[in-house]
């Protein structure tokens, strides 16, 4: 503001003015508004010094009559008055310190506020809020059958035949299949492992598991469920249907 106005803002007059001893010069008051109303804050130019002009006019017209030094620091040539003399005149001099006051305060407060949002800025462009950490969802386990392999159900097989029954299983969770089985989970006719461990299958990969199944020597029906479950027992999809074997045992 110095190398802009020179003496107009030297801290003796800017003490002057805020003292109430001195009233601003336009450009002073003006240099205080700009800096937080239009620099900071982005209001139009013209119009945020027009409405500051029509205050400053008003603040000068009325801080004019003896008593108040004028804006070039001269004292008008008015005689003094006696206040007391005419009760039908206001109290002038209290009226010009409080606009005055009421200019020179705001004027202070908007280059106050500049200062604050300046530096709010500088500590928050250097300093910025911590982000959310993002948070990682849930992990899913979940199957889907694809296919009878061999022995599509109601296949014939000779009686006392052995064969391999192979289902096609799709891994569509998130959770890699490793220490898996398949568990066989009722009686039947025909004989098989009590469970088959299951190759271990990644996220999105399909796996092809096999069972040997012995048929009965009599001819008969072969009706033969299996479950996933884990190295301990635990069935792991209880709502989902598991895997099962049909066949008739007879001549073929």
């Amino acid at each position: 503001m110095a190398s802009r106005l020179g003496a107009a803002a030297s801290k003796s007059s800017l003490a002057s003015a805020a003292q109430g001893r001195k009233f601003p010069t336009w450009e002073t008051t003006w240099e205080y508004v700009r800096v937080l109303a239009v620099d900071r804050l982005g209001g139009d130019p013209e119009k945020t010094r027009q409405e500051w002009r029509d205050l400053w006019e008003r603040a000068r017209a009325d801080s004019s009559p003896a008593g108040m030094g004028t804006v070039d620091g001269t004292q008008d040539e008015a005689p003094p008055f006696d206040a007391g003399t005419d009760p039908a005149l206001p109290p002038r001099p209290a009226q010009r310190s409080r606009l005055l006051f009421y200019v020179v305060a705001a004027a202070t407060m908007a280059v106050a506020g500049a200062v604050f949002f300046t530096l709010a800025t500088k500590v928050l462009r250097n300093n910025p809020p911590p982000s959310e950490p993002m948070m990682s969802p849930a992990p899913v386990d979940n199957s889907e059958f694809v296919a009878d392999v061999t022995y599509p159900d109601g296949s014939k097989v000779r009686p006392g035949s052995s064969f391999k029954k192979v289902w096609r299983i799709h891994n569509t969770g998130t959770v890699a299949w490793e220490g898996r089985f398949l568990a066989r989970v009722n009686k039947s006719p025909c004989r098989s492992q009590e469970k088959v461990a299951i190759p271990s299958t990644a996220p999105g990969q399909t796996v092809d598991i096999a069972v040997r199944v012995k048929a009965p020597d009599r001819p008969g029906s072969c009706h033969i469920y299996w479950k996933m479950t884990d190295a301990q027992g635990r069935v792991l999809f209880p709502l989902k249907r598991g895997v099962f074997l049909d066949v008739q045992v007879g001549p073929s």
